[in-house]
């Protein structure tokens, strides 16, 4: 049976020091001093997290507090705090009212652009993304660029590229592929790599804490912890091949696996090898499966946090091997962050509850179905009731006073705080930072009734579902980590707060290019501005 340290070993290049020399030198400010752009995303990971196990860091977290100018209270600038439209923003210098990615439902999926190898796969593009990003930009300059996206998820790899063509890859049931949109044939070095069944090979492997019991302050084996099933360690993959590949996304092993087909990548496709930049991006998620199935403070999210920490100091390492460190400039944020489970909160004497308005949808779609014979595409989904609006102008229908019947019935349910709608939303000051957010995360031609936010405590989420959650604008959901590591950036932790929005643009400054459109994202001075 397979350790960790046997896979960490296996998988990951033997770690070889940057000397400190390297780490001084300084950038030119046209960006001729940089090969390599590497932007990472941790899926769910919250900047309290840095701190809070600080300590048992000896790996790229630790590398990262240590030597990056950290930015501790980096924030989306949006409402609805979930993986596409965090993505998209990372690189795009926007929100979502100009991205176009509202929500994950209205993420990547299409199936007109089907997964290669796999036809039970969703099939998946860039085709609800608008407009540019840092890809785009780097191709205005230079159009032989090289890139690379890897994730497990599909929206991780797409959305941080945009919607240019390039080497784009994700994972299901064992293997990493892309969709149509990028190409009809996977290269050989993909095939190959999948050829290794590395996740299968671990059918049947444990997970145990890396580290004694005693430095984990998390109780174990909560009821209400993954459906109440699995809860206590050690946990163990399937004993079968099929089963695991299946599974494999919900382990931490997954990251691993992320990190060496993205090394692989950088082998094969030859990046940073060039006088001029290449573009590597690599979005971990198994943070947020963890997160979502145990808890932001369960036992088993510290542990892969721990695990994370260590494969990211040898991905950086190996990294190193491939690319000097003194012509590559490290990214790194997260997405969103997540709100402890309600059932946690009430345990510890916090007052917390699971809410949706789903059935208010479902209502009053119904009764103006039964009315006028047809369907108004009323849904609700992460505090906002989507409407087909011109089909409800149409019948004659006042969408405004249909938005204000609905939004005083969201008033009267428990947990709700504010509501808007479209016409409140308009009207609301540019100080109103709820508002804000809100108006951030609106496209002008989407259909919606009501926008809604909640109490703290309390999470959108549906019937029936008892996992963590995110996608509000409680601070625990908005806040992440934005981190710049490179020669000549000194390191530092700033508590001004900042934005996912900015990133883009202040690589785009450190490399000398500007964005091809208006973005709203601010070039940020401790990394790009006089040095």
């Amino acid at each position: 049976m397979l350790t960790m340290r046997l896979l960490l070993s296996a998988v990951l290049l033997p770690l070889l020091p940057t000397t400190a020399a390297a780490q001084r030198r300084t950038v030119d400010p046209r960006g001729r001093g940089i090969s390599l752009v590497v932007v990472i995303a941790v899926d769910q990971l919250r900047p309290d997290y840095l701190r809070t196990f600080d300590r048992q860091f000896t790996g790229g977290f630790r590398r990262l507090i240590d030597r990056a100018v950290l930015y501790e209270r980096g924030q989306q600038y949006h409402a609805i705090t979930e993986t596409a439209p965090g993505h998209a923003a990372m690189l795009s210098g926007r929100s979502p009212s100009s991205t176009g990615i509202v929500n994950n439902e209205h993420g990547v999926e299409d199936a007109a652009a089907p997964f290669l190898g796999n036809p039970q796969a969703l099939g998946a593009s860039p085709r609800y993304f608008r407009g540019t990003a840092l890809y785009d930009w780097m191709l205005t300059r230079d159009p032989e660029v090289r890139q690379l996206a890897v994730s497990r998820k599909d929206r991780g790899a797409i959305l941080m590229t945009g919607g240019a063509r390039g080497q784009v890859y994700w994972f299901h049931d064992g293997r990493f592929s892309t969709s149509r949109y990028y190409t009809d044939a996977l290269p050989p070095w993909v095939e190959a790599f999948n050829a290794r069944r590395s996740a299968e090979r671990l059918a049947g492997t444990t997970w145990d804490l890396l580290l004694p019991p005693a430095a984990y302050g998390e109780r174990d084996a909560l009821p209400f912890e993954h459906g109440g099933r699995d809860v206590a360690f050690p946990h163990r993959l399937p004993a079968t091949a099929e089963e695991t590949a299946r599974l494999f996304s919900y382990y931490p092993w997954m990251d691993s696996l992320t990190a060496e087909f993205a090394l692989e990548g950088v082998r094969q496709l030859e990046l940073g090898r060039r006088a001029r930049p290449d573009l590597l991006t690599v979005s971990f998620s198994t943070t947020d499966a963890v997160g979502h199935d145990y808890g932001p403070d369960s036992r088993e999210l510290h542990d892969h946090l721990l695990r994370l920490d260590r494969w990211l100091g040898g991905f950086l390492d190996s990294l190193a091997v491939l690319v000097p460190a003194e012509r590559t400039v490290v990214a790194l944020t997260s997405d969103h962050g997540v709100q402890p489970m309600p059932e946690w909160s009430r345990a510890n004497g916090r007052p917390a509850r699971r809410i949706w308005l789903g059935d208010l949808a479902a209502g009053a779609g119904t009764a103006l179905a039964r009315r006028y014979r047809r369907d108004f595409g009323l849904v609700f989904d992460s505090g906002l009731l989507f409407a087909d609006r011109l089909a409800l102008q149409a019948r004659g229908i006042s969408v405004d006073s249909l938005a204000s019947t609905l939004a005083a019935a969201a008033r009267g349910r428990p947990g709700i705080r504010r509501v808007f709608t479209p016409e409140s939303l308009r009207a609301a000051p540019v100080a109103d930072r709820e508002a804000t957010l809100w108006k951030n995360q609106l496209p002008s031609d989407l259909g919606w009734l009501l926008c809604a936010a909640i109490e703290p405590g309390f999470v959108w989420s549906p019937p029936g579902r008892t996992i963590a959650e995110h996608g509000s604008t409680a601070e625990l959901d908005v806040l992440v980590p934005i981190a710049f590591m490179g020669p000549g950036l000194r390191p530092a932790r700033i508590r001004r707060p900042v934005r996912t929005v900015d990133i883009g643009p202040t690589l785009a400054a450190l490399l000398g290019i500007r964005p091809t459109q208006p973005v709203e994202g601010q070039v940020l001075p401790e990394v790009a501005g006089r040095r």
